[in-house]
């Protein structure tokens, strides 16, 4: 019962709802009419004939007349008698047969079914729920953090104002809740004094109210927001937020970090403790060629070479995997070890740098030449629009990407490096076919906008695709879990596990742990501190950590292996 009311109150809460129940009234109202018209009728054509029936009766032929179920039983004989049955019998047939049903499924079957369906969708959370993380925000960038809140196996609930959205959802098994995102009584339904984190991931203006908002209920749950002007920093400060990001330039950031070019040093890419993750091109090291067993990597620069990046391919490194020229190293060692394997690249280096080439000027291709320019590296950004005079005319490029003329002005024909930056991503994928055909041994680094067309952009031709999803999905983790997993790039996550009970007292190199999982150990993090490029015949001990690098599936089939971990 309480159940059917929660329905009705749905079903006409809505206008529209309530519009179409008076025109279903109304039309029933006339179909009534009709029918006592009709047995009126049939009293005055049955008296012209000599006979005489009850009210009753009336309305037994009418009704059985209309809905062509007549017996018989009762019959004019006259032909004017007989064309009024024509008459109720084919306007039976209009208003039961087709306008009737029509109108039922239309104005009330149909609206109720939805309202029956949205109360499916919880309006609020239940009152045991802690530690969870509430998500606001309704693009490929607030769903990206679900899917990963929900992989990392971190409680949640997404917020949405769109009902059929937030039904979707829920048929998916996902925790959603439906509300108005600057209503109070939307957070406290979600539980928010007892929430780890409010996670505000709509637009500038939008992310503001939720924080005041938000900050009007809890005085201490912490508020990450996501802005797109950098003046909108400070206001989502004073509106209550703990943690502000501008995505776009941290973006902008990391792609930069991933650019390789001649007499380059390694990149670093991830931090931590005492143990820095770096890659460096194949290319550009005097390894080219060889197999990982016959470098020094590890005997001079006690290295470990963890993995190797082939495109969008990633496997563990193994003694007998070759070094070419499309490779990319992944190693891991202290920053010492690092400065000095960093020394012996840049002794013989040629010093031969060309403009790095950035298609697109909107915030991430600005953010990508700003933090090139703080690096003192050159750069040309092509846009079809004039709209950034702030920098200089020689840097910027007039025109479209799509044509080989502006690509050859920019100098592609002479670029180490193609940064494709659009937040398009069918116009990335055509750029990056494009680019690749006009230059197979280029660097091509492309954003993805959608985490469904990372695959897409690799089989196009990138070398690297890093989106916006996964830097806004690296800093909330981060919150969360400190330390515990770091995104190195697209995909490949550095993380922590505790020993597994099945793995205590086991000497590493008998783990099995790269062979079954296709994750790499670098290090192992004890009260000691973290011991890189640990003794492989040393047995692992309780209460350590393990500190691996894999794919998303091989961190997937570790959790699986090893369930207690």
């Amino acid at each position: 019962m309480k159940n059917i009311f929660s329905q009705m109150v749905v079903f006409l809460a809505k206008q529209g709802n309530q519009r179409n129940l008076k025109s279903m009234m109304r039309f029933m109202a006339m179909v009534v009419l009709l029918i006592i018209a009709y047995s009126a009728l049939f009293h005055v054509f049955m008296l012209n004939e000599g006979r005489e029936y009850s009210a009753i009766t009336g309305l037994y032929w009418t009704l059985t007349v209309m809905s062509t179920l007549g017996t018989g039983d009762i019959c004019f004989t006259s032909d004017i008698g007989k064309m009024f049955s024509v008459l109720v019998t084919l306007s039976g047939i209009l208003l039961f047969m087709m306008v009737m049903p029509f109108a039922f499924v239309r104005f009330v079957y149909v609206p109720w079914i939805e309202a029956q369906k949205q109360v499916m969708v919880p309006y609020k959370m239940p009152e045991t729920m802690r530690g969870h993380v509430i998500v606001t925000g309704e693009d490929s960038v607030a769903f990206s953090v679900v899917d990963r809140l929900r992989q990392y196996a971190i409680p949640y609930v997404h917020i949405l104002t769109d009902h059929a959205r937030a039904l979707e959802r829920y048929d998916q098994q996902y925790s959603v809740m439906i509300g108005e995102l600057d209503s109070p009584k939307t957070y406290r339904a979600a539980r928010v004094e007892n929430a780890a984190l409010v996670a505000a991931l709509s637009n500038d203006f939008k992310n503001t109210n939720t924080a005041a908002t938000v900050r009007g209920v809890s005085s201490s749950v912490r508020i990450a927001g996501s802005v797109n002007n950098e003046d909108s920093l400070d206001i989502l400060h004073l509106a209550g937020c703990n943690y502000t990001y501008n995505f776009s330039q941290m973006l902008g950031e990391a792609i930069v970090r991933r650019v390789f070019k001649p007499g380059m040093r390694s990149n670093l890419i991830a931090v931590l403790g005492d143990l820095n993750i770096v890659e460096v091109p194949g290319k550009y090291t005097p390894y080219e060629g060889k197999n990982l067993k016959s470098t020094d990597l590890r005997s001079r620069f006690l290295l470990t070479a963890v993995g190797i990046w082939h495109g969008k391919q990633y496997k563990p490194a193994m003694p007998e995997t070759i070094i070419d020229e499309n490779a990319t190293l992944l190693l891991a060692g202290t920053a010492k070890q690092v400065r000095l394997f960093d020394g012996y690249l840049a002794k013989n280096a040629e010093e031969h740098e060309e403009p790095v080439l950035i298609l697109g000027g909107g915030r991430v291709g600005i953010a990508v030449a700003r933090t090139l320019e703080k690096r003192g590296m050159d750069f040309r950004l092509v846009e079809k629009e004039a709209l950034f005079t702030s920098l200089d005319d020689e840097r910027f490029v007039l025109g479209s990407a799509a044509d080989i003329d502006t690509l050859r002005k920019s100098g592609i024909g002479a670029a180490n490096t193609v940064i494709v930056t659009t937040n398009d991503d069918d116009l990335n994928i055509y750029l990056t076919i494009y680019c690749r055909k006009l230059r197979p041994d280029i660097q091509i680094i492309s954003r993805a906008t959608l985490d469904r067309n990372v695959e897409s952009l690799y089989s196009a031709g990138a070398s690297l695709v890093m989106s916006h999803a996964s830097i806004v999905t690296s800093a909330i983790t981060n919150l969360l879990k400190p330390g515990q997993v770091i995104m190195l790039t697209e995909g490949l996550n550095l993380f922590r596990s505790p020993v597994p009970k099945a793995l205590i007292g086991v000497p590493l190199k008998d783990s099995n742990i790269r062979q079954s999982t296709q994750c790499n150990v670098v290090a192992i993090s004890s009260a000691d501190g973290v011991c890189i490029s640990p003794d492989l015949t040393e047995p692992l001990v309780e209460n350590d950590e393990l500190v691996l690098i894999g794919t998303m599936d091989a961190e997937r089939a570790f959790k699986e292996s090893y369930p207690s971990a």
